[in-house]
């Protein structure tokens, strides 16, 4: 992945994340694995985990303890309704930029 294009993901990797627990919960890990299995190859499980960390912090989610066969309990995100109006925000501010993005790139600036 070019910087470029790791820079413009740190942006939006919030509102990627959220999108995905709007369809489910999910751990730490399994959040890492569809972002690979979507195209995101580099992505590191820090920054999955360090993101997840923050949007619980601002409450964006809910969280459950979940035991694990394979050592302490997990943590399952899911999205709540404030994580859902941010989300729809995101979508919003994206659809925006988007528009004004293809209007310069068009050349009609």
């Amino acid at each position: 992945m070019g910087k470029q294009e790791t820079e413009m993901l740190k942006g939006t990797l919030e509102g990627i994340v959220l999108a995905l627990l709007s369809g489910r919960s999910a751990h730490g890990y399994e959040i890492t694995a569809w972002l690979r299995e979507r195209g995101f190859p580099d992505i590191a499980e820090g920054t999955v985990y360090a993101l997840l960390i923050r949007v619980e912090q601002r409450g964006l989610v809910d969280v459950d303890k979940v035991p694990s066969d394979k050592g302490p309990p997990r943590k399952v995100y899911s999205l709540n309704d404030g994580g859902r109006a941010h989300l729809e925000e995101f979508w919003r501010t994206w659809s925006f930029l988007q528009e004004r993005i293809e209007q310069l790139r068009e050349g009609d600036s």
